[in-house]
C-alpha cells in the first residue's frame, strides 16, 4: 500500500492534555497529536505512508541511517509522555491506515490496557548488561604463543591446556551471568532476559553474555544499583552495566497491537537506542 497519511503510534496513556504535547515532533518530523478511545489516550504523528507503509517500512529499517532517526523520535516521544504518567510504549513501527483502525484497535483491547497502566504506574525500566572480561582468553592466547608454532607432544599439550582455559572462562562467565540475572529478578518486579547484543552493535570487544530487563518501583532504585554494585564484586569476570531509568520497553505487553507493521524493539536496538 502507498499513498496517503496513516497513523504512528508511540504510545498508550491516559489523563493526558494535548497540550502538555505542544512543540513535540515523532517519527517523520509532524507535530504529535493525542486520540482519546474511552479512557485511554493514543500518542501519535501523521505520517506519509509512502515512507512509513508497509512496503516502505520494510526498506527503510534495513537502512541503518533511516531507522537510528526513526527510532529515536519514537523513544523522544515515548520518555516524553511516561515523564507525565504511566505509558505503555508501542514496538517500533506500529503504523494504523487511518484513526478508525487506530480507534478500533484501542477500544478492543481497552480493559487490556488499562489494566496494564495500573500495574507499570510508578514503575521503571533498568536494564543490566554484562560482558565476559577477556583476560582468561587473553592469558590462554599468550600461553598458547608462548609454546611456539613447532610439531611435537609439547605444542600439542600447551595448545589443548590453552584452548581448555579459554573454554573454562566462557564457561563461568555463563554461570555468573545467570547467577546475576537470578539476583537480579529476585529484586524486581518482573524481569525480561534479552538477546544478547553482537559486538558489531555495542562497539565493546568483549561478548555480552547478560542482556536483562528489570522493572521497579520507584522506591526500589537505590538498593537495585547497590545490587549490582555488589555482583560486579562477587562475579569479577563480568563487567556489568547499568542504565536507566527508561520506560517500560520489556514490560507493556503489547506485542501485537494490530498495525500495519509491528516490527520490534529488536530494531531499536540495531539502531542504537540504548535501554
Amino acid at each position: 500500500m502507498s499513498g496517503g497519511s496513516g497513523i504512528w503510534l508511540h504510545a498508550v496513556t491516559r489523563h493526558l492534555r494535548p497540550e502538555r504535547m505542544a512543540g513535540l515532533t515523532g517519527t517523520g518530523g509532524s507535530p504529535v497529536e493525542v486520540v482519546r478511545v474511552d479512557e485511554l489516550v493514543a500518542v501519535v504523528t501523521p505520517v506519509d505512508l509512502d515512507e512509513y507503509g508497509e512496503a516502505a517500512l520494510h526498506r527503510n529499517l534495513g537502512d541503518l541511517r533511516w531507522l537510528e532517526a526513526a527510532a529515536n523520535a519514537h523513544h523522544r516521544v515515548i520518555e516524553a509522555v511516561w515523564r507525565l504518567g504511566p505509558a505503555l510504549p508501542t514496538r517500533l513501527a506500529t503504523v494504523y491506515r487511518d484513526e478508525p483502525a487506530l480507534r478500533a484497535g484501542l477500544h478492543e483491547r481497552r480493559t487490556g490496557f488499562a489494566a496494564a497502566l495500573d500495574r507499570l504506574t510508578d514503575r521503571a525500566e533498568w536494564g543490566v548488561k554484562a560482558c565476559s572480561m577477556r583476560v582468561a582468553d587473553e592469558s590462554a592466547t599468550t600461553a598458547a604463543r608462548s609454546a611456539g608454532g613447532g610439531a611435537g607432544a609439547e605444542y600439542l599439550r600447551r595448545r589443548r591446556a590453552a584452548l581448555t582455559a579459554g573454554e573454562a572462562a566462557r564457561q563461568a562467565a555463563a554461570e555468573g551471568a545467570e547467577a546475576v540475572h537470578a539476583a537480579l529478578a529476585g529484586y524486581a518486579e518482573a524481569a525480561r532476559r534479552h538477546r544478547p547484543q553482537d559486538r558489531s552493535l555495542t562497539g565493546v570487544p568483549d561478548p555480552m553474555v547478560l542482556n536483562g530487563a528489570y522493572l521497579l518501583p520507584g522506591g526500589r532504585a537505590a538498593g537495585f544499583g547497590n545490587l549490582v554494585r555488589e555482583l560486579g564484586a562477587r562475579y569479577p569476570m563480568l563487567r556489568l552495566e547499568l542504565t536507566g531509568p527508561w520506560p517500560p520497553y520489556s514490560f507493556a505487553g503489547l506485542d501485537d497491537t494490530g498495525g500495519l507493521d509491528d516490527t520490534g524493539t529488536g530494531a531499536a536496538h540495531a539502531a542504537g537506542v540504548r535501554r
